[in-house]
């Protein structure tokens, strides 16, 4: 009925206009080579900056959707965090997690392929990083990634197309190719594979609180394997 409401009104070429925008910066931050435009492995200060820089992108789009679209932040799944969800994105990060390492052990052996993420240049200056920003730089990515590419950017598409799949499969496309840049084609399927598992996940719970702590735990255990 809401979009019903939309499609009648005079305001609704605003209102997609809006969320054009809103899409477009959060599905393109990750795109923007801002690793090489910061110069991100230089020394920590510049280590802090490229964080600093993501917190801020992601304050700018909670921002945007209190401010500029006039509606909560439940809108996006961010609802106030509770001991239920954050157990159930526990339990789902262990779960992606032993998935992702099937992947690597069985599945792309299996199909005579190889992530060579290990051997691209960022990956050699990343293990050079201290353990202490590694762990912040999981923080951010889990917090900034899914705010972005699904609980904004899922919602937004469902509400302009319709489709629970338009919104699955584009945020994921875009997730997944966003990584290329940074980590090489090699990457993708692992990405994709990963991508593909929060998406299901918000849209099942439809809490981001459940998709942060998942993503914060698959990417800490990354880090540290």
């Amino acid at each position: 009925m809401r979009a019903a409401n939309h499609s009648l009104s005079p305001a609704a070429p605003r209102h997609t206009a809006q969320t054009l925008l809103g899409l477009a910066w959060a599905m393109g931050f990750a795109w923007l080579p801002l690793t090489r435009w910061m110069h991100e492995f230089a020394d920590t200060a510049h280590l802090l900056a490229y964080e600093a820089v993501w917190w801020l992108a992601t304050l700018a789009l909670l921002r945007y959707v209190r401010a500029v679209e006039r509606r909560p932040l439940t809108s996006i799944g961010l609802v106030r965090p509770q001991a239920p969800a954050l157990a159930l994105g526990v339990a789902a990060g262990v779960v992606v997690t032993i998935v992702m390492g099937m992947l690597y052990l069985v599945v792309l052996p299996t199909l005579h392929l190889a992530d060579q993420v290990a051997n691209t240049a960022n990956a050699r200056l990343l293990a050079m990083t201290p353990l202490w920003w590694r762990l912040l730089s999981c923080v951010r990515a889990a917090v900034a990634e899914e705010v972005m590419f699904r609980g904004y950017a899922m919602e937004r598409l469902q509400e302009l197309t319709g489709s629970r799949s338009v919104a699955l499969w584009a945020s994921c496309a875009a997730f997944t190719l966003a990584h290329v840049g940074a980590w090489g084609w090699s990457h993708v399927i692992v990405v994709a594979v990963g991508g593909l598992a929060f998406s299901l996940l918000y849209l099942w719970k439809r809490n981001l609180w459940v998709n942060i702590t998942a993503h914060l735990i698959v990417d800490v255990v990354s880090m540290l394997g």
